[in-house]
């Protein structure tokens, strides 16, 4: 009586076959679709090793096959969180021999122990690992993608010599550039007194840590500069008076 031995993983199943007698009984009947017959399908979730008595006429043999278990990989992998358009998150897998990732989307991989992942909107991936042995298993994962802030600007308008307050919301923390004319280059609010007229760049952070920029000005309108002339009258005698130079006087 043959019958060869086999390897699998555990979960899965082989299909024992004999030869060599008539009938057949097998034992132990753990795992086994049956306890007789030639051929029978073996799934334990255990190494096993199995007796095969085989029968012709009056005669009997006995045998043995051993059925492997192996176990499935523990396929391990990051996650990621990175903001929209401006950072790369590394996904990295381990506990197998190869890897397969899915979708594709965003990834610059679909196989490999490692790809970089960036994705327009928040996305779950799934990894499958093979190791040496052909045994399969899958890990999943996510990268959140935070938007950028929404910045929201004030722009000012002054004489020169007078100030003007600047504000930012939408974000947690500002920085202003360049410096000319600011009573500060970080804050949501900052007084601007520039010579001239300036634009300046605002940077805001937000909670997650995501970046963007706008820009707003300060325009800076000259003083006007009036002029009049004197004049000399008798008395009980009037002139004309004329000023240029403004729009109201």
């Amino acid at each position: 009586v043959t019958v060869a031995s086999a390897t699998i993983c555990i979960n899965s199943s082989t299909t024992l076959s004999a030869t060599g007698a008539q009938t057949y009984v097998w034992s132990p009947g753990t795992g086994l679709s049956s306890t007789t017959g030639s051929s029978v399908t073996a799934n334990p979730t255990t190494t096993t090793v199995y007796t095969i008595t085989g029968t012709a006429g009056t005669c009997t043999a006995v045998t043995t096959a051993t059925v492997t278990v192996n176990p499935l990989p523990i396929v391990t992998v990051n996650s990621g969180t990175i903001c929209l358009g401006q950072q790369t998150a590394t996904l990295t897998a381990g506990g197998a021999s190869t890897y397969i990732w899915s979708p594709a989307t965003g990834l610059s991989s679909a196989n490999g122990s490692s790809v970089s992942a960036t994705p327009g909107v928040t996305t779950s991936y799934t990894v499958t690992g093979t190791d040496a042995n052909g045994c399969v298993n899958t890990a999943a994962t996510a990268v959140t993608v935070n938007p950028l802030p929404t910045l929201t600007l004030t722009s000012g308008f002054i004489c020169n010599g007078s100030t003007a307050t600047l504000t930012a919301s939408g974000a947690s923390t500002y920085s202003w550039s360049p410096a000319t004319g600011l009573s500060s280059t970080t804050g949501s609010s900052v007084t601007g007194n520039p010579i001239s007229t300036t634009q300046y760049t605002v940077t805001g952070t937000d909670a997650n840590g995501c970046v963007d920029s706008d820009t707003t000005s300060i325009t800076v309108v000259n003083n006007p500069t009036v002029t009049v002339a004197s004049a000399t009258i008798c008395i009980n005698s009037s002139t004309t008076l004329n000023a240029s130079g403004a729009q109201t006087y």
